[in-house]
């Protein structure tokens, strides 16, 4: 089965080769509209996953500011999210993948 990424009414990713990481699922890049992102000046981190930057989503006119990320240089324990994508702030991402592989920290 295919996860969707969908917001505005406007599917913004499709694939059946996600990652779920904590509860969220990663998109590979080429399965995720570009056109529909823009890069945002916004960066954050985590511990394990090391520093995130983000996108923000445009579709018809209307902008959701922040709604992607994704991890430029991930660290180890998170490397294999690299070139990967995620979703939130109001897009809905439904479906699932069988094989769908699941990384966590270490000790979780």
């Amino acid at each position: 089965m295919t996860v969707t990424a969908t917001w505005n009414g406007t599917v913004v990713a499709e694939s059946d080769h996600t990652i779920l990481v904590e509860g969220n699922q990663y998109f590979p890049e080429d399965d995720v509209r570009v056109d529909a992102l823009e890069k945002s000046s916004t960066s954050t981190h985590c511990s394990w996953k090391g520093d995130a930057s983000y996108y923000s989503i445009v579709v018809d006119g209307s902008r959701n500011a922040d709604a992607a990320w994704y991890y430029p240089e991930p660290y180890d324990a998170a490397k294999d999210i690299k070139g990967y994508v995620a979703f939130w702030k109001g897009v809905e991402v439904s479906g699932t993948n069988q094989d769908t592989p699941e990384i966590r920290p270490a000790g979780r």
